[in-house]
C-alpha cells in the first residue's frame, strides 16, 4: 500500500495542538464536495420520514425546517466512503491522532433557510455521556456552502484562549433540547470561509454557530475520527465503531452494526 498524504502543514499541527482546532480554507477536492452536496437532500429526506413516522417535527435537536442533525448518511448511501476513507482524510487522521483511528459518528448539519436555528456552546464531547470516558476525538467539518455570519456559520472557542482542555458537563436546554456547555462572554472566533473548507477541531474545543437568516440552506457534513474505540458502560460502542487506520494503514471501509 502507498504511504498516506501529509496534508497539514507542521505550523497546521502546532495550531491544532495548541488552540484545539484549525481551519483549512478550500481544502476539499471538488469532487468530494460534489459527492458531499449530493447526498445532503436525501439526509433531510430521511429525517423528514422519521419525523413523519412519529408524527412530530421535532427528534431530538432536529427541528423541522429549521435544522438537521442527520446521522449516518453512508449507510444508505456509501459512495460517501469515497470521502470518510479518503487518503486525505486518513492523511490527516493520522497526523492528528496516531496510526489507530476509528470512525465514530457521521451526520450533514443543515440549516435552513431564513429560519434557521442557532446552536449553543458545546463541546462535542459534551454529548457523549460522562461514564464513557474518552480521548478527545476530531471533528472534521466540511463546508458545503460559503459559511459567513448571515447564514449561521460557526464559532470557535480556542482552547488556548479559554484555558479549557477537558470534557466539562453541560445542561440540557429544554426548549432546543441543546446541551449547553459554556455560558461566558467571550464570542469566539467566527469561521467565513468558501465552500470546500475544512475547520478540524477537538471534541473539546467550544463552538456554537448562528441563525441562518439567508434564503438559502446552510449545509455542512460533518465526520468525526477517534483514537481507540468509545464505549458505553455495557461495552457497547457509543457510536460508529469502524477501522480506518490500523497499525498506520488505510483499511477498507467496513460498516459497523451501529444503530442497534
Amino acid at each position: 500500500m502507498s504511504a498516506l498524504p501529509t496534508p497539514l502543514t507542521d505550523e497546521q499541527v502546532r495550531n491544532y495542538r495548541e488552540h484545539g482546532w484549525i481551519l483549512a480554507p478550500a481544502f476539499v477536492p471538488v469532487q468530494h464536495v460534489d459527492l458531499l452536496r449530493d447526498s445532503a437532500q436525501l439526509a433531510i429526506d430521511t429525517m423528514h420520514a422519521e419525523m413523519d413516522r412519529l408524527g412530530t417535527n421535532v427528534i431530538g435537536i432536529n427541528h423541522r425546517g429549521k435544522r438537521y442533525f442527520s446521522i449516518n448518511t453512508s449507510l444508505m448511501n456509501p459512495q460517501l466512503f469515497d470521502f470518510i476513507y479518503s487518503p486525505l482524510m486518513a492523511g490527516i487522521c493520522k497526523q492528528l491522532l496516531g496510526g489507530d483511528v476509528r470512525v465514530f459518528w457521521e451526520q450533514y448539519v443543515i440549516k435552513g433557510a431564513e429560519t434557521g436555528m442557532s446552536f449553543s456552546w458545546h463541546q462535542d464531547s459534551g454529548y457523549v455521556s460522562a461514564d464513557s470516558p474518552h480521548l478527545p476525538y476530531l471533528t472534521c467539518w466540511v463546508a458545503l456552502d460559503d459559511m459567513s455570519y448571515a447564514n449561521g456559520t460557526i464559532s470557535v472557542l480556542p482552547t488556548s484562549r479559554l484555558g479549557i482542555k477537558a470534557r466539562v458537563e453541560h445542561e440540557l436546554d429544554p426548549a432546543t433540547n441543546d446541551m449547553v456547555g459554556y455560558h461566558g462572554s467571550d464570542p469566539g472566533v467566527q469561521v467565513q470561509c468558501p465552500s470546500g473548507s475544512l475547520a478540524l477541531f477537538s471534541s473539546v474545543t467550544f463552538h456554537r454557530s448562528g441563525a441562518n437568516t439567508t434564503n438559502r440552506m446552510r449545509r455542512v457534513y460533518l465526520i468525526q475520527y477517534s483514537a481507540g474505540r468509545i464505549a458505553k458502560r455495557d461495552g457497547s460502542p457509543w457510536g460508529r465503531d469502524e477501522p480506518l487506520l490500523v497499525d498506520g494503514e488505510l483499511v477498507s471501509p467496513q460498516r459497523s452494526p451501529w444503530p442497534r
